[in-house]
């Protein structure tokens, strides 16, 4: 079983929502680990903005390894779904709790990309 998944994040759209008064949707999406990677990169909103799209980009990828069959989470949890970087900042993905027990072992690789207004990420999944 394999799957493919992308997500375009517009970042300016992005950008607004972190910035409505009371939004707590950094701390509902993101883990520690992200948030503190994306405040050492020079533009935190567009790190955070590629990283949303990946998490995006893997429900898209998992959803395709299981067509035609039923859901195997009624809700996903976004911060259960990782993206993490090694000493060189390539990223990879890295799942956790209920989603971690509902994939199983699978094989992760992601992409990600901005430029200009818009930030990408390709995620494919096979196991």
């Amino acid at each position: 079983m394999s799957g493919l998944g992308v997500d375009l994040v517009h970042v300016p759209d992005f950008a607004a929502q972190l910035a409505l008064p009371g939004s707590r949707f950094v701390e509902g999406v993101f883990t520690p680990g992200e948030r503190a990677d994306a405040a050492a990169r020079p533009d935190p909103t567009r790190s955070l903005a590629a990283r949303y799209a990946a998490k995006e980009a893997f429900l898209k990828a998992w959803s395709a390894t299981r067509y035609g069959l039923p859901p195997a989470l009624a809700a996903v949890n976004l911060t259960e779904v990782e993206v993490v970087t090694d000493a060189w900042r390539r990223p990879a993905l890295r799942l956790h709790g209920a989603l971690r027990d509902a994939a199983g072992p699978l094989q992760l690789q992601v992409s990600l990309s901005h430029d200009g207004p818009t930030a990408i990420a390709v995620v494919t999944v096979s196991g």
